[in-house]
């Protein structure tokens, strides 16, 4: 007795072609070049999720250089003196604090320079 296939490869391929919908041409239809757009999207989407953590220190660094240069002082100089003054703050916490709370950001800075 053979096995038929023809309900459970219409289940899969339904849901393959519901998961590239509003992807162009062919790429929507015919289930072949489909399963290899959807794998192409994986492969994208792993990326730019370690592609964003890089795009947020960037901007990280950026806001707290830019907030430094009031101070008279540079962002690799500050973050050498704040190692040297044993603070252990990473840059998301700074740029965190240099929108929330200006006064504990330029308090760390004036520490920072002081030492």
């Amino acid at each position: 007795m053979r096995v038929k296939r023809g309900v459970v490869s219409r289940r899969k391929h339904n849901k393959l072609l519901g998961s590239v919908k509003g992807y162009r041409m062919t790429k929507r239809r015919l289930v072949r070049v489909a399963k290899e757009a959807s794998l192409h999207a994986g492969q994208y989407a792993f990326a730019g999720r370690r592609k964003k953590k890089s795009d947020f220190r960037s901007l990280w660094i950026v806001r707290i250089s830019e907030a430094l240069k009031n101070h008279g002082i540079n962002y690799s100089e500050f973050i050498s003196k704040m190692k040297k003054a044993n603070i252990t703050l990473d840059r998301k916490i700074l740029s965190n604090l240099l929108i929330t709370d200006t006064g504990t950001f330029n308090a760390i800075v004036d520490k920072v320079k002081n030492s």
